[in-house]
């Protein structure tokens, strides 16, 4: 079977949810029991999202082979249960990177080098590699911001070619868009919806199937409008509103038939989808025994999505726990040991997150510090892990100077000092340790006990670790160092034996974990979070309801 190829734009305003869209496709035609995978096209001129803040792109997701990449690529993990890789996210300015070293090299014999035919040429070459490795029955491709962007255009163009260079049986156009509900005229709109769809047409593109957002049931009289003016099959018109869980949105997408039209349109053999699974997991998630509370000590909790893996982690582990993690989002900032009993009062369990410089350091410290003393079930990851060994490196050690040279390069004991490699590099794109690693773990300690193996696998983004020059002072002092990368030696989980559960990780524990795959570490941190929570009555029952499958309204 020829490699298929499904191309999702958006349109009339960003944000409509075309990552979760592509994932929950995605589910259902790995629920067919065909390969997919997915690939977002990014339209900004950075060459990839590592060098971009959070509060401006959210949080950066490292793949196995160490290509940071888009937020949306967790989701194509967590839904589909795959691995994603550098091929899976292009952006404009890796394709006009690509282009102009092969002009450098003279790879196009003189020619003059245009957006048309080599920028679009490059677009197809990204998309077509990951549809002739031969690996995938199915590539979705999510083409980021909306049509008639000045800088989505070449995308268009490059789509609207490789639909005929492949042939229009291997490919499909979904495109998602906006019917939005007037309160003052008491109905809902289609005219967003049309003029999306008619300018993305005079890209050369007509849509196969529209999926529309609205927060109202499209009615049929509604579905009929839609598909009359944008050229559509009635039955091709998608309603798509909010969800209580995004994974829940792959049931109701089910409920209308997506998978089914796709199946149709793209002229494949459909089976019974297999998703027994998946629908005990939205019930464990959307119907929980009880609740808990889980601080979240950051520096960019304002946006959300500055630590997206970590959420998502957090469902997975509460559904596997049967209790919903309630997040208390604690801006690190603000945290002092003076208010920190009542910042963080009524908490089960305090997770110190990851990030970069100096800012809200000492709030995080504080934290460590609360949990440490206090028996509160403690998780640090990355830098969170780092605080954990200066808080104990002070407190415990009797180093009252230790510290990050991240924070201060004159500390008079760097218990966390720059990698060797990492000393003379000056580009700061895609150089720092990144991708997957070796970690082997001391039988007996808790990551083992969580993991119930002795090697493991685990992406990292980091520049510091902890010196190994100085890091007989933590294990003289009681921490244990449970796990340890073999071939450089260097230090990634961290534990204090006598804790009810204090865990630090140097890796990215959130970046593996799936609904099929929950990881160890954040079920086992989860666990204890709850017993912590019931044992001093912070545990919330919760009143189950039937509430799986959803049905239309």
């Amino acid at each position: 079977m020829s490699t298929k190829y499904i191309f999702v734009t958006g349109g009339v305003t960003s944000s409509l949810g075309k990552g979760i869209i592509c994932a929950s496709l995605g589910r259902l035609l790995v629920a067919q029991g065909l390969k997919v995978t997915i690939q977002k096209l990014d339209p900004y001129i950075n060459v990839d999202p590592g060098t971009m803040n959070p509060y401006e792109h959210g949080e950066v997701y490292v793949t196995d082979d160490g290509a940071e990449t888009d937020l949306d690529l967790g989701h194509y993990e967590r839904f589909l249960d795959i691995t994603t890789s550098q091929s899976n996210n292009v952006t404009t300015g890796r394709v006009y990177y690509d282009v102009i070293n092969k002009e450098r090299q003279g790879a196009y014999l003189g020619k003059t080098v245009q957006v048309i035919p080599h920028i679009t040429d490059e677009i197809q070459s990204h998309v077509l590699k990951l549809g002739q490795s031969g690996d995938y029955d199915i590539v979705i491709i999510e083409i980021g911001g909306t049509v008639g962007d000045i800088e989505s255009l070449p995308y268009i163009e490059a789509v609207r070619q490789l639909r005929y260079n492949v042939g229009r049986s291997n490919t499909l156009n979904i495109h998602l868009t906006l019917v939005p509900y007037l309160a003052a005229a008491g109905e809902l709109k289609t005219k967003p919806t049309q003029h999306s769809v008619k300018t993305l047409s005079e890209s050369g593109l007509q849509p196969d199937i529209l999926v529309c957002r609205s927060e109202h049931h499209l009615d049929e009289s509604i579905r009929r409008k839609v598909a009359q003016f944008c050229n559509v099959d009635i039955e091709d018109v998608i309603e798509s509103r909010d969800a209580r869980s995004i994974y829940e949105v792959p049931l109701l997408m089910q409920e209308e038939g997506l998978d089914k039209r796709v199946i149709e349109k793209l002229h494949l053999e459909p089976t019974e989808p297999k998703l027994d699974n998946w629908i005990g997991f939205v019930e464990a998630v959307c119907n929980p025994s009880g609740a808990i509370k889980i601080a979240l000590v950051g520096k960019y909790v304002e946006h959300h999505d500055s630590y997206k893996s970590i959420v998502e982690a957090f469902i997975h582990a509460g559904a596997v726990n049967d209790c919903k993690v309630e997040i208390v989002w604690v801006q690190s900032d603000d945290l002092t040991k003076k208010n920190i009993g009542d910042k963080l009062k009524g908490v089960s369990g305090v997770l110190v997150a990851p990030g970069f410089g100096g800012r809200g350091i000492d709030g995080k410290l504080a934290a460590v510090e609360h949990a440490r003393v206090n028996d509160i079930p403690f998780f640090g990851i990355c830098l969170g892990m780092q605080c954990a060994v200066v808080e104990f490196a002070r407190d415990i050690c009797g180093w009252e100077d230790a510290n990050s040279t991240e924070f201060d390069e004159d500390a008079e004991y760097p218990i966390i000092d720059i990698m060797h490699d990492q000393k003379n590099i000056e580009n700061m794109g895609g150089t720092m340790r990144l991708g997957k690693y070796t970690c082997k773990l001391t039988p007996g300690t808790k990551s083992h006990e969580a993991y119930g193996e002795e090697l493991i696998y685990e992406r990292h983004r980091h520049r510091y670790e902890v010196n190994n020059n100085l890091r007989y002072k933590l294990t003289e002092n009681g921490m244990v160092l449970s796990g340890m990368n073999p071939e450089r030696d260097l230090v990634e989980i961290v534990e204090i034996p006598e804790h009810p559960w204090f865990v630090g990780v140097q890796f990215h524990p959130e970046l593996k974990s799936t609904v099929n795959n929950p990881h160890a570490l954040f079920v086992d941190f989860v666990k204890a979070s709850l017993k912590h929570a019931k044992s001093n009555e912070y545990y919330e029952p919760l009143k189950k309801t039937h509430v799986i499958p959803a049905q239309k309204s």
